[in-house]
């Protein structure tokens, strides 16, 4: 069974939803094409850290599409390929924005 299989067969498995499969196939896709089409199995915490830090620098994509995109990389190898993995330490991560409260004033006439 290709690799992309076995994801949405244990995505399946757990009953997770539609989206998160599609979510998930797709950031795994990209982290091997980003990777040169190396399998994951012959890969490891440098890759997956290079491969998120791409994200956050020269992609600039949100806090959340990063983390999303971890998760997907993390599941594939806990999950699918059974396999634990090390500390992410000296990965860049994108920032999150920072929300300022908004102040409402009655308006002095």
């Amino acid at each position: 069974m290709k690799l992309l299989d076995q994801v949405r067969h244990v995505i399946r498995k757990k009953h997770y939803s539609i989206r998160t499969e599609q979510a998930y196939t797709n950031w795994i896709r990209k982290f091997i094409l980003f990777n040169g089409k190396k399998h994951p199995k012959d890969m490891g915490e440098r890759e997956i850290s290079q491969y998120i830090s791409y994200l956050a620098v020269k992609r600039n994509v949100a806090a959340s599409t990063q983390n999303q995109a971890l998760n997907a990389v993390v599941f594939l190898y806990k999950q699918v390929l059974n396999r634990n993995l090390g500390d992410f330490g000296n990965m860049q991560r994108a920032k999150r924005p920072k929300n300022l409260p908004t102040v409402l004033t009655k308006r002095k006439n």
